[in-house]
């Protein structure tokens, strides 16, 4: 199970959102909460009108609707009832259990889902707080409910995007804008808001994952001048293919303004992703030699794609890392130089090993260290004594590579808590007893 909010600043454009699937037949309203009468009978402006007489008591809200999208593994198929025994527990759980909420039953995607759409003011006229929403209370509801309801759990899986995500498909789809649009739909409600993307480089380098391009056109075409967006399904060969569709078009509107804003809130990446990819590419170097097919084999079973981008001839002009564990996006030059596609493609050219301890015996060992030991203990388990008593280590390559996974292994071992740093020293002579 898969639970992603969404807040607005208009009720009615969520609510007519729900209703349009349901003229087109590929939703139905299965139940409400908090509602005076049964779901069956009530009609549009009842559901409506329910939410616009509760904002009304505080109208200094304005983003105030709530729009909520439950996901669940295409392996489940539960009935109504179950779904809204779901519904009513998790909105319970996020603290919107005596809120209006109603909730729609969607079945214009690969996977089984419901969105439950509310609005965030009280009957008091007090506003619900949606800070920190999602971890302080969505995340662990969502864990509660996996057990109760016994679902397929999100957390572990190590490509969790597989989880509720695939790629389109593109010989099934139909082309016409509306098929084509319930395709890319689906794509973009996962990814732009899973994923932390700071341009449209690293952005369609997720979107490149599930068959989807972000396109700007030509920098001297008229839709770019005009600052347009449109998005495209692509082939298995990663040509576009179909029919594009502006991004206005879309119900969450991913126009460029939109992503510009994401770009910018995404710019800080925490030092321990950044450090979780770089380690990957580092061990994955960790042998005699390695081609640049057999580093992306070999980081893609770590959760992290590599996508290359080349140009008209065919030459590596860029490098980018999506870790699909984080949901972190990098340039190569992000990591640093190392990482870029000139230095890879370097270091996939040379050889990096040379020693006969190190070549063989570095994946075996790898599960034997603890990484609290001495920096010196490490070396000794990966390559024996003689690298313990420096004799190799003037002239191994290897050991830069791993200097800076052993500087922060020590960094670690060595943490004292801050309730411990903070304890003042005794004065001389003074007792435990006062």
């Amino acid at each position: 199970m898969v639970a992603i909010i969404k807040t607005g600043y208009s009720i009615e454009k969520v609510f007519y959102y729900n209703e349009s699937k349901v003229k087109e037949n590929v939703a139905e309203c299965i139940g409400a909460g908090n509602y005076p009468i049964d779901i069956d009978k009530m009609g549009f402006n009842v559901k409506l009108n329910r939410f616009l007489k509760q904002l009304e008591l505080n109208e200094n809200v304005k983003r105030n609707s709530v729009h909520i999208s439950i996901n669940f593994d295409p392996s489940e198929n539960h009935s109504k009832e179950k779904l809204m025994a779901i519904a009513d527990t998790y909105m319970e759980k996020i603290g919107f259990g005596q809120q209006p909420y109603l909730v729609y039953q969607h079945h214009d995607s690969g996977h089984p889902h419901i969105h439950l759409i509310s609005i965030n003011v009280r009957r008091d006229g007090k506003r619900i707080d949606m800070q920190n929403i999602g971890k302080n209370r969505s995340e662990p509801a969502r864990k509660e409910i996996e057990e109760h309801f016994r679902l397929v759990k999100a957390q572990g899986n190590k490509n969790s995007t597989d989880f509720t995500l695939k790629p389109i498909n593109s010989q099934k789809i139909q082309y016409g804008r509306s098929e084509s649009k319930k395709a890319i739909t689906n794509v973009l409600g996962q990814v732009l808001s899973s994923y932390k993307y700071a341009s449209f480089p690293e952005l369609n380098a997720v979107l490149k994952q599930y068959n989807v391009l972000a396109d700007r056109g030509n920098e001297d075409s008229k839709m770019f001048r005009a600052k347009g967006l449109m998005y495209r399904i692509l082939d298995d060969d990663g040509k576009p293919i179909g029919v594009p569709i502006k991004a206005s078009l879309f119900y969450n509107k991913p126009t460029l303004k939109f992503l510009e804003e994401k770009f910018a809130s995404n710019k800080t990446n925490e030092a321990s992703d950044i450090r979780r990819v770089k380690n990957a590419i580092d061990m994955a170097f960790l042998r005699s030699k390695i081609s640049l097919t057999e580093l992306v084999q070999v980081l893609q079973k770590d959760g992290i794609n590599t996508v290359l981008r080349k140009n008209e001839e065919g030459l590596l002009y860029g490098i980018t890392y999506v870790d699909h564990t984080t949901k972190c996006v990098f340039n190569g030059s992000t990591l640093g130089k190392q990482y870029s596609a000139k230095a890879i493609q370097e270091r996939c050219g040379s050889i990096n090993v040379t020693e006969p301890k190190m070549t063989n015996l570095v994946s075996e060992k790898l599960h034997e260290i603890t990484f609290e030991a001495p920096k010196s203990e490490i070396i000794a388990t990966l390559f024996g004594d003689d690298f313990r008593d420096n004799k190799y280590m003037g002239s191994s390559t290897i050991m830069g590579q791993l200097a800076e996974m052993l500087t922060q292994s020590e960094q670690t071992a060595n943490y004292l808590p801050y309730e411990l740093r903070n304890k003042k020293k005794k004065r001389r002579g003074q007792s435990n007893n006062r």
